[in-house]
């Protein structure tokens, strides 16, 4: 004999959405100064030549640049793991999203470390553009009243 169910809804307790939305802002934050930090050592740092990369710390503005990275995949893989324990599906394709590009920027920042290619300067900028919507989106989705997630 088959039962009709309701469709079920998932409640999300507000201080678990609270959570999701604050580390999408600290991840939206640790963008924008990662985005400075790297725009000012394209201006007044030492790029790599051809054929002779540079040491990922051969500058203290490229050590916070890459030090900065490194948080910055900790706190994606975090957001992550938070919005798949919330079960909301529009937090996770965001917070995936923004690992994802995040990762995407440490390896272009690697490419360009060792080669000094202006495409993966570009790579680098774009994936972090990529990634800043993501967490804005996110901000907004997890702002929005329940019944409209």
């Amino acid at each position: 004999m088959a039962t009709k169910s309701a469709p079920s809804t998932v409640t999300v307790p507000a201080p678990q959405i609270n959570r999701i939305r604050m580390a999408s802002l600290g991840a939206l934050t640790m963008l924008i100064i990662q985005f400075a930090v790297g725009t000012a050592y394209a201006i007044y740092g030492t790029a790599p030549a051809s054929g002779k990369p540079i040491g990922m710390f051969s500058s203290p503005l490229l050590a916070v640049h890459v030090v900065l990275g490194v948080l910055l995949i900790v706190a994606a893989i975090m957001l992550v793991v938070r919005a798949v324990q919330a079960k909301l599906a529009p937090l996770i394709v965001t917070s995936v999203i923004g690992l994802v590009v995040i990762l995407g920027a440490f390896g272009a920042g690697s490419a360009f470390a060792g080669s000094g290619s202006d495409g993966a300067s570009l790579a680098m900028a774009l994936l972090t553009a990529v990634a800043m919507l993501a967490y804005a989106a996110s901000l907004v989705i997890s702002s929005q009243p329940r019944a409209e997630r």
